[in-house]
Order: C-alpha cells, then sequence, then structure tokens
C-alpha cells in the first residue's frame, strides 16, 4: 500500500503542476524545470559524454532519467508514510521546493514559476495522507496491524482508481490548454509565407553534390539537420506577437522590431554549413542548408553601430533566445561583410520550431554556441570583459572559429568489403575560408589527392571521393584537408573543449580475402 499511495500521489501530483505550468509557462514544469538545472549544474566533461552516448536524444534519456528518480522517490515516500506519515510530508514538501528553485533558477524566470512545483507538492501531499489513512481500518488501541486495523482493500482500491481517473483528467486538461498556445504558434507558422529574397542564392552549382552511395545529400534536409541545445520543451513561438529588441552600447538608435518590420528591409538568401562545438573529429553534428533572411550587419548599422575597427564601443553582441539562453558573437564577425543573418527560412520554407521559428541567427565560420541563436528575442550590445554568455560560463572560450575538419562518411567504420575498387568519400567544412584541397591516405602510407564537388562558396562544406584499389587485410583509412588560406589541417588530437576539436578522422574497415565469405566485422571508427 505504501508503495502504490506514493507511486500514485506522485503522479497526481506532477498532473497538477502540468496543469499549472501550462496556464502560465510551460517551461516552469517541475521535470522541465528541473531537467534544466541538471543542464545547468553538469560539468562539461559529463555533458560531451552525453552528447556522444545518446546524440541528439539525449534531452529525453535525461527527462526519463528524472522521471524514474522521481519515481524510486516516490516509492520510497509512501514506504514511509505507512510508519511515519509527517515525516512523507515534508519529503514531499522538500521535493516541491526542489521544483520550485528549479524553476526560479532558469534565465528570465519570475516568482510565478515556483508555482507549478508548489502546487504539485501540495496536491500529492494531500493525496498521499488521503490514501494512507483511508486504506486502514481505524485500528484499536495495541492491535496489530493484521487484526482490526488491517487494510481495507477495497476502498484502498476504490481511492486509488479515483486518483488516477482525476490525474487523467487534469493531465488532459493540461495537454489541451498548452496545445492551445502551441496551436496558435503552429498556425502562425503556417500563415507565414517566406518573401521573395531580393539577392537570391544561386543554384547549387552542377557537380556540388558528387551522390557517391554513402554520402549525404549536398543539402541536409530539414528533418536531418543537427539539434544541439540546452531546451528540453522545443519553445513554439507565436509569430505575430514576436518582437526583436536591438539596444546597448554604442546603440544610437534602438530598435523594437516585429516580424513585418523586419522582413520590410532587403531579403537575402545564403548556402552556410553549421557546426556544434560539440562536434568531435568525424562527428556528426555539421549540417549545410540554404538559409533566408535580413543581413544582421545591416541592420546594426541600421541602429547606429560601428564595429570595433571603426571605433565602436561593443565588441560583443548578446542575443538572447525566449527561454532566456545568451549567447555571445564578436561584433566584428558580424558587420566584417560576411553573410551574417537574421534567418526566418531554411531550404525553402519557414524555420522549424526546432530550428528557432520565427527568426534565428547564423553566422559563417563561427561554431553555433557563439553565433546561432535560436527563438531570438533580443540583440544586446556590450563587450567580452563586461559580460560572459551562457556558455562562456560554462569553461568553453568566448569566441570560436570554426576549424578546418574533414569526415569520412563511406565507406563505414566497420565495414566488411569486398576486394577492389572502393569509393572512400565524405565532406570537408572551413567556414568562411574554404576548402581547397582534400587528402587520403591509407595505413598511414603517401597522402593521396582526393577529387572534390565543385565549391559552393566559402561559407559551406565540399564533397570529396577518392577511388580505393581495396586489398584484401585489415585497413587504417584517414583523411586531412587544406583550407582556402592554405593551412593544412593538423593532425593533433584534441577535444572539443574549449573551442572545437582537432585531429584527422581515421576509420578502421576489413576487406575479404578474394573469394572469401564474411565474416564479423573488424575495426573501428578513430573519433
Amino acid at each position: 500500500m505504501g508503495a502504490v499511495s506514493g507511486i500514485v500521489a506522485a503522479v497526481a501530483g506532477l498532473a497538477a503542476a502540468q496543469l499549472a505550468a501550462a496556464a502560465g509557462r510551460p517551461e516552469a514544469s517541475p521535470v522541465t524545470a528541473v531537467g534544466g538545472a541538471v543542464v545547468d549544474l553538469t560539468p562539461v566533461a559529463v555533458r560531451e559524454w552525453a552528447i556522444r552516448l545518446f546524440g541528439t536524444s539525449d534531452k529525453l534519456v535525461l527527462g526519463l532519467g528524472i522521471l524514474v528518480a522521481l519515481a524510486a522517490v516516490a516509492v520510497g515516500t509512501g514506504l514511509l508514510a505507512v510508519r511515519h506519515l509527517p515525516a512523507a510530508i515534508a519529503v514531499t514538501g522538500g521535493c516541491g521546493l526542489v521544483g520550485a528553485l528549479a524553476a526560479l533558477s532558469r534565465p528570465d524566470a519570475s516568482w510565478q514559476d515556483a508555482l507549478p512545483s508548489l502546487v504539485g507538492a501540495l496536491v500529492s501531499a494531500g493525496v498521499l495522507y488521503l490514501l494512507v489513512r483511508a486504506g486502514w481500518r481505524t485500528r484499536p488501541a495495541g492491535a496489530s496491524p493484521g487484526g482490526a486495523g488491517s487494510m481495507d482493500r477495497r476502498r484502498f482500491g476504490r481511492l486509488v482508481v479515483a486518483v488516477l481517473a482525476a490525474s487523467a483528467g487534469v493531465g488532459l486538461g493540461a495537454r489541451r490548454l498548452g496545445a492551445h498556445g502551441s496551436a496558435e504558434a503552429t498556425a502562425s507558422r503556417a500563415r507565414f509565407f517566406l518573401p521573395r529574397p531580393t539577392v537570391p542564392a544561386p543554384p547549387v552549382p552542377a557537380g556540388a553534390d558528387l551522390r557517391v552511395p554513402g554520402l549525404g545529400p549536398f543539402l541536409t534536409p530539414d528533418q536531418d539537420f543537427y539539434r544541439v541545445d540546452t531546451a528540453l520543451v522545443v519553445p513554439r513561438v507565436d509569430a505575430d506577437t514576436w518582437r526583436l529588441r536591438i539596444h546597448g552600447e554604442g546603440v544610437a538608435r534602438p530598435l523594437t522590431l516585429d516580424l513585418h518590420g523586419l522582413l520590410a528591409r532587403p531579403v537575402v538568401e545564403h548556402d552556410i554549413t553549421l557546426t556544434c562545438v560539440s562536434n568531435e573529429v568525424g562527428g556528426p553534428y555539421a549540417g549545410n542548408a540554404r538559409w533566408l533572411g535580413v543581413r544582421l550587419g545591416d541592420l546594426l548599422r541600421e541602429a547606429g553601430v560601428r564595429p570595433p575597427s571603426e571605433g565602436g564601443p561593443a565588441d560583443q553582441l548578446v542575443a538572447r533566445s525566449v527561454d532566456g539562453m545568451t549567447i555571445g558573437t564578436p561584433v566584428e564577425a558580424v558587420m566584417d561583410g560576411r553573410a551574417a543573418l537574421l534567418a526566418v527560412g531554411m531550404n525553402g520554407v519557414p524555420l522549424p520550431f526546432a530550428h528557432g521559428f520565427p527568426v534565428r541567427m547564423v553566422v559563417p565560420g563561427l561554431y553555433g554556441y557563439v553565433s546561432a541563436c535560436k527563438w531570438l528575442t533580443e540583440l544586446r550590445l556590450t563587450t567580452f570583459a563586461a559580460y560572459d554568455a551562457y556558455w562562456v560560463r560554462r569553461s568553453w572560450a568566448q569566441q570560436a572559429t570554426v576549424k578546418t575538419q574533414s569526415r569520412i562518411d563511406t565507406p563505414r567504420p566497420y565495414a566488411d568489403l569486398a576486394p577492389g575498387r572502393v569509393p572512400v568519400a565524405g565532406v570537408a567544412w572551413a567556414q568562411h575560408r574554404g576548402i581547397d584541397r582534400v587528402q587520403v591516405r591509407v595505413d598511414g602510407g603517401p597522402w593521396q589527392e582526393a577529387r572534390l564537388g565543385a565549391a559552393d562558396g566559402v561559407d559551406t562544406w565540399r564533397q570529396w571521393v577518392w577511388p580505393w584499389d581495396a586489398t584484401p587485410g585489415r585497413h587504417t583509412l584517414e583523411v586531412r584537408a587544406t583550407d582556402g588560406t592554405g593551412a593544412v589541417q593538423t593532425g593533433v588530437r584534441t577535444g572539443t573543449v574549449p573551442d572545437g576539436a582537432t585531429g584527422w578522422h581515421a576509420v578502421d574497415v576489413r576487406v575479404r580475402a578474394l573469394g572469401g565469405g564474411g565474416g564479423l566485422p573488424a575495426g573501428a571508427d578513430r573519433q
């Protein structure tokens, strides 16, 4: 009875908390708030390990982990309640306090964000009291638990069913209430039509996409584009009520724009490859897309901003998301003429919610954590000396230029190959510098020139392929690139912290003997 009481009380409390959060801010729900606090407090090394292990499913795993931990606490609290109800009530209140403090620790939190966790704790404590007290008949003094005061199983069962039914109703109400706000945002995206670009991007050059089996397309489909951020719940922003504020040091004419006002300016289109700083050598967190938006540099100049090279007082542009995330970008980088955009479109459609609808930043040549703020709502001019953005406070570098990288996409790690001609292919990138050369070698031998796909400017990756006459045995394939400045990709291995990984990507494969059969795959991806 104690274990069941604890679980049922926790379910009721979570349902009530979700309803309270749906009526205010969904981000204030206990699981989301605690999950965000866990992300904030997690050491960088542990976070990077989780990204490597779980990939873009890390948020799902975190949420499930929190629910499992809550279930364990609920069972323990229920067992305690049978023996000492006041202590169990105190534990329940403590859990609510933890959730409230986690919600208040989130960026841009207000005191109302504490209410969902406190309401949930109150409901959970009430249900726990009801189940434990009502589940037992009144016991005469000195009676044993198995005597006249034994459990009233029927009454307890009826109460459990009633509480679970009520919790399901409350949860459904919370879902519908939350879906109402989400539906408005979804409808606003459905009504939004991308403007025709004033400066359209030229067609992707013929030969840019080598179409080698096992090599992804030159432009990454939206659904396949990587997503690495801290948002446990993807913000769904209503485009009709969205606003962007531009202010701070050196802003002569502060601006507040809605989406219509933003797009009254010239709209441009540009192909840009984005890369996450958490991308290890050979990792998947890079993608190439066609972006549509307004030039950020032009917008800042309209506000009277001058870059440091022209005497401007601010050297950092702090972008703030609707969920409070802050990302600091060098002012010089967004005003030096590169295609730094406030993007509204991705591959010919409005931004997906997961990728920042209605407006996000895209700056070629910089890792995402210092350039690619999603769900943008504020741009503030300041200095690097005066302010550290979110990731900088967590051991990452203030400024981070994308390092020259190359990756083998085919053959895959652990490949078991037939002897003969094998296409070795992949991508290489050095945004805002471009790729001039890619070389491949086998088993530490001489470097061989790969054939490059056509270049689509300096801000996108380039595909490459090298035909290998594979001979039987175990082999190691390595790749390196040379960027547009003539700098050769370093083979020195470093981790992702503090400003991006370095090293050559290597893949171990096995080539079968002539006439040989299959066998267990051998080798590994040497990341």
